[in-house]
């Protein structure tokens, strides 16, 4: 007994001081998820380890979070549903980043286990975004849905861009293998082993990497130029990636106003003023024109970037 103790205390030690090193790159971390989310789903995180709980498990929990949270948004009229629908939604934030942490602190990451994490969060916008669908089609007519499902394509493209933008950063910048964005080739050679589901899965991630590559507006001469240099003067790699830091971290940051975090509470103001339509007019208009106003300003930090580059050389 004191034995079986004395090693579920080193465990739970072990598992403590990793769980400082499995968070997202802080810098250009979205405030919400650096002071609530992420700390709140690290401690979960150490206790889910502990239980030897999987990844995908949280993913799936996550995903079902999600769908109640759009059962719950049905009825947003009153406010005790509307409530319930934002804090499945947290619930569903706070899942979201154990699932990744889990898989680092265990060492059990997959490009299986990262698309199933994607699938699950855009089940949650999906469900969110009919149960609401269906309480304003109710009230207003069927001219609703295809405001709707404008609203969830501008929020698949928002969401690809920013995340291809984090991914990027935390490639050049910090060198994370796991996070470069990856052709749709290289994906396909895993997709082509395994069962139906899981080519179904990988195709469907395939999918997911070129809307990212488009949406974000890959520039894959600057990528180029930037991996030649890097292969050409290894010696520089630190200074390289030094300065890539500094000039990218500031406008990657900006781009958590296309964060999940800020539509959650967004969808839960609307909902609570009653006038959810607002949400989707916002998400179609105003955040498609600051992510068009991002993508545009992408040209001039890539050009400060390339002239230090040819100053190196």
């Amino acid at each position: 007994m004191a034995g079986d103790c004395a090693e579920r205390e080193v465990r739970a030690e072990f598992v403590s001081e990793a769980a400082g090193t499995i968070t997202r790159t802080r810098e250009i971390e979205e405030f919400t998820n650096r002071i609530l989310i992420h700390p709140f789903a690290a401690r979960l995180t150490v206790l889910l380890a502990r239980c030897n709980v999987r990844p995908n498990t949280v993913s799936f929990t996550g995903m079902a979070c999600g769908g109640l949270a759009g059962f719950a948004y049905y009825y947003y009229q009153d406010f005790r549903y509307a409530l319930a629908g934002f804090l499945l939604m947290i619930g569903w934030h706070v899942l979201d980043g154990v699932d990744g942490q889990l898989a680092r602190l265990t060492n059990t990451q997959s490009e299986f286990g990262k698309i199933i994490d994607g699938i699950c969060d855009n089940v949650t916008f999906f469900a969110v975004y009919v149960g609401l669908g269906l309480a304003l089609s109710r009230e207003q007519g069927a001219y609703v849905w295809p405001i709707i499902v404008a609203a969830g394509v501008a929020h698949s493209l928002q969401a690809a861009a920013y995340e291809a933008q984090r991914q990027e950063y935390d490639f050049w910048g910090w060198n994370k293998e796991s996070a470069e964005l990856r052709t749709a080739e290289a994906s396909g050679a895993s997709a082509r082993d395994g069962s139906l589901l899981r080519r179904l899965v990988f195709n469907l991630g395939n999918r997911y990497v070129r809307m990212q590559h488009i949406a974000a507006r890959v520039n894959v001469q600057f990528r180029d130029r930037l991996a030649s240099t890097l292969a050409e003067r290894p010696d520089a790699d630190p200074l390289i990636r030094k300065r890539y830091r500094e000039i990218f971290a500031a406008p990657v940051r900006t781009w958590s106003v296309m964060s999940a975090n800020y539509r959650t509470i967004a969808i839960f103001l609307c909902a609570t003023l009653k006038v959810p339509m607002l949400y989707f007019f916002v998400e179609i208009v105003g955040l498609t024109l600051v992510m068009l106003l991002f993508l545009n300003r992408q040209e001039k930090y890539h050009r400060e970037f390339l002239d230090f580059l040819d100053d190196l050389n």
